[in-house]
């Protein structure tokens, strides 16, 4: 076995180390996401009217008699916890950098998430020049939404190889994973407009969505519902396959998340929308994008990650997969 130099030991980073990294990551992602909800429901979103300036002339709060003190800490606090997660970013792509063997899945989602989070602070100043549009604010959430996404597969590169993806389970329950993550998609755009269309859809003198807040709460629960059953068969097909204690557990996270969502949803719309439920279903709204996530990246198997045992028995077909 080669022998490390001195200052091979102290640059090269451990798995434990790599792996803690991508967690944060995905971590300050769903948080940018949530403490975004909060500026939603106080109505901050323009405690910094412009951007990338807070104020013209101040990247700081000032006082000014049209805005109360708590809308400025709010969206500013907002704007800071983006250095925060381009910071955490930033260090997990230097510690995947250093990794050896070369990892370039790791790299690559690495780099991704890094350069999303200028591309995410843009269209989120772009939402304050438009005075919080309803159209930008959902674009400003389902970018999070993609950015969670990535940050949930890099979470899982950095715990297994880089070998050809082969699958864990059959083909038809691929194609079923592939439907459950649209459903989602199309399931959190829709809670999006619900927002748009309700009182929480930003500034107070922000124009809302002008549909039927009803209507637009069946078609989420009905894309729920939709979510929910694809969500059973692919678990009542999944008893018939060997599947990892990593899918197992994805699997029931994903079950439990979306059913708390449920309650969670039902029991804010029937309260007149209270502030802290909308916080807390847009957290939900996080870890079921995470879930799938996981889900998604627990379906194939790339071989253990360098330097590590493989797993005593992992049930794979005879042929890759691309992806």
């Amino acid at each position: 076995m080669p022998t490390l130099s001195l200052p091979e030991r102290i640059t090269r980073p451990s798995a434990r180390l790599v792996r803690a990294s991508a967690v944060a990551v995905l971590v300050t992602q769903m948080m940018i996401a949530v403490t975004g909800a909060v500026v939603r429901v106080t109505g901050s979103g323009l405690g910094c009217p412009t951007w990338p300036q807070c104020f013209p002339g101040s990247m700081v709060p000032v006082s000014h008699a049209d805005i109360a003190p708590l809308h400025q800490a709010v969206e500013f606090g907002n704007r800071l916890l983006t250095w925060v997660v381009a910071a955490t970013a930033l260090i997990c792509l230097l510690l995947s950098w250093r990794v050896r063997p070369v990892r370039p899945r790791l790299r690559l989602l690495a780099g991704l998430v890094l350069i999303g989070v200028p591309v995410q602070a843009v269209i989120g100043g772009m939402t304050v020049l438009l005075d919080l549009r309803w159209w930008s604010v959902s674009l400003h959430f389902m970018a999070s939404a993609v950015l969670i996404w990535i940050s949930g597969l890099l979470v899982k590169a950095a715990g297994e190889g880089d070998e050809k993806p082969y699958p864990v389970v059959t083909g038809r329950m691929r194609g079923v994973l592939v439907a459950l993550t649209a459903v989602a998609a199309a399931m959190l755009f829709a809670g999006t407009l619900v927002t748009a269309a309700g009182p929480h859809a930003g500034d107070p003198s922000t124009p809302r969505l002008p549909m039927s807040i009803p209507l637009l709460t069946q078609l989420h629960g009905l894309l729920v519902m939709a979510y929910l059953c694809l969500l059973a068969v692919f678990g009542f097909w999944l008893r018939g396959t060997s599947p990892t204690r990593g899918l197992l557990r994805a699997y029931a996270t994903a079950c439990l998340v979306v059913l708390a969502q449920g309650v969670i949803g039902s029991v804010q719309y029937v309260t007149g929308v209270p502030e802290g439920l909308v916080v807390a279903h847009v957290l939900g709204s996080t870890i079921v994008i995470a879930t799938v996530s996981l889900l998604w990246a627990e379906s194939r198997y790339r071989g253990p990650a360098p330097n590590r045992r493989q797993p005593r028995s992992v049930h794979v077909a005879s042929e890759p997969v691309s992806g």
